[in-house]
């Protein structure tokens, strides 16, 4: 697992990582040491799925050169990495420490995902402040701005397609079959409504105006 670590090219070591990680649930949270133990055990997972993350992502400060760049200190990063965190932990069992985490997030970044929810392989959310991500089917390559909503109507969620991507303030709610290269434009209100695949959405539900690509 240490290829892994070094393949992130982080810039602090994998036990300051952890003290990092540590240090901030126990600024909020009463943490045990059977939860520290879990935390030490499932960072070498979380960092591959930050790696394989990472790697699919055109960003400056993600990749440069060819090589993964992982800093603690760049808060978009950082979410993903708590994320990860949380959704494994979740995933184990280990729900009370996956709250934690979620809760750590939020009150870092400012957004909300829940440990529960699945986000794909690669995701990838620039300045998402004010963002909201809840119960959907979501497709690889998904990204998002600052203030979006992905949530819920009468018990209906969103089926989102492969590379979807939501601008500044975009809300897509409840029963919505969304297919593959959709992009909301800003403020950009969706609500039980489908929209086919290579388009570009602009408005608010009933009233959209969407334009194929």
């Amino acid at each position: 697992m240490k290829e892994i670590f070094n393949n992130l090219h982080s810039k602090i070591s994998k036990k300051q990582l952890i003290e990092l990680l540590v240090n901030q649930l126990s600024g909020f949270f009463p943490l045990d040491e059977k939860e520290i133990k879990i935390l030490e055990y499932n960072t070498d997972t979380v960092l591959e799925r930050c790696l394989n993350c990472f790697n699919e992502i055109d960003n400056k400060y993600f990749r440069k050169n060819g090589q993964v760049i992982f800093s603690p200190y760049h808060s978009g990063q950082y979410l993903i990495y708590l994320y990860y965190f949380s959704n494994t932990c979740s995933n184990s069992g280990y729900k009370e420490l996956a709250d934690k985490l979620y809760y750590l997030n939020k009150i870092l970044n400012s957004c909300d995902i829940y440990h529960e929810l699945n986000l794909p392989k690669v995701f990838f959310l620039e300045h998402p402040v004010g963002s909201v991500f809840g119960r959907a089917k979501y497709g690889n390559n998904f990204m998002a701005f600052q203030s979006c909503t992905v949530g819920g109507n009468k018990d209906s969620y969103p089926d989102l397609g492969a590379n979807f991507k939501m601008y500044s303030g975009s809300k897509i709610l409840g029963n919505c079959i969304v297919g593959d290269n959709v992009t909301l434009a800003a403020n950009t209100y969706v609500k039980d409504t489908n929209i086919p695949s290579n388009t570009l959405v602009f408005g608010m539900s009933p009233n959209l105006i969407i334009k194929h690509l």
